[in-house]
C-alpha cells in the first residue's frame, strides 16, 4: 500500500509536459498582433484605391484615413518582418518545422480532411500535428513571405523595382497582396475556430503545457 501510495504522489508530481516552448509563444502573440493592425490598416489603404467593386465596413478598418492607415501599416510591418523573420530562423535552426511540419502527403491530407468530416479526428496529443495542420502551417509561411515580398515591391517599386518584376508588374502585386491577405484572414478564422473546438491547444499557445 505504501508504495502504491509513493507512486500516486511521484505521478502527481510529474510536471505537465512541455507543448509550445516560450519563443514559440511569445513569436506567436507578437505575430498575431502585427497580422490583425496590417490586416486592418490594409483594408484602410485598399479602400482609398479599391481592385474590385467593394470597399471595407469603416469601422473594421484602421488609421481613420489613407495617411493614417499607412503609418499604421508600415509600423505594424517591421514588427512582423522582424518577428517572423526571428521565427523562420529559429524554426529552422531548431528543427522544429522539420519535425511538426513534415512529411506532408496528399493520402495523408486526404485521409485526415475526411476524418474531421467525420468528427473523427483525434487531438490527443497536441505535440503531434496532423497532416491537415501541416499543411496549413506550411502554407501560411509560404503566403506569408509572399505577402512580405508584395508589399515591399508596392512601397518601393522603383528602388526595389527587381522585386516587381517578381511579380510581372505593379498591378500584379497588388493583387497578389490582396489574395495573401485574403488567405491568412481565411487562416485565422480557421485557426480560432480549431482553438475554441480544442480548448486544450489554447491553453498550450498561453502557457506552454
Amino acid at each position: 500500500m505504501s508504495s502504491l501510495t509513493v507512486t500516486d504522489e511521484q505521478v502527481s508530481a510529474t510536471p505537465a509536459k512541455m507543448i509550445q516552448p516560450a519563443w514559440v509563444r511569445v513569436m506567436h502573440w507578437i505575430n498575431a498582433l502585427a497580422m490583425v493592425l496590417m490586416i486592418l490598416s490594409g483594408w484602410q489603404i485598399y479602400n482609398a484605391s479599391p481592385l474590385f467593386g467593394f470597399s471595407f465596413p469603416r469601422e473594421y478598418t484602421l488609421g481613420g484615413w489613407l495617411g493614417g492607415g499607412l503609418l499604421w501599416h508600415f509600423a505594424a510591418m517591421w514588427l512582423l518582418m522582424i518577428n517572423g523573420l526571428a521565427y523562420l530562423i529559429t524554426g529552422f535552426a531548431t528543427g522544429r518545422f522539420r519535425k511538426k511540419l513534415l512529411p506532408i502527403t496528399p493520402s495523408g491530407v486526404l485521409q485526415d480532411v475526411r476524418a474531421a468530416l467525420t468528427f473523427k479526428l483525434g487531438h490527443d496529443d497536441l505535440t503531434v500535428y496532423n497532416y491537415v495542420q501541416r499543411l496549413l502551417y506550411a502554407g501560411i509561411i509560404v503566403v506569408g513571405v509572399l505577402i512580405v515580398l508584395s508589399g515591399l515591391s508596392m512601397w518601393k517599386p522603383v528602388q526595389l523595382y527587381y522585386l516587381v518584376m517578381l511579380f510581372g508588374d505593379y498591378p500584379t502585386a497588388r493583387y497578389v497582396h490582396f489574395f495573401c491577405m485574403a488567405a491568412i484572414c481565411a487562416f485565422l478564422v480557421i485557426h480560432v475556430l480549431l482553438a475554441l473546438l480544442v480548448p486544450k491547444s489554447l491553453r498550450a499557445m498561453i502557457i506552454g503545457r
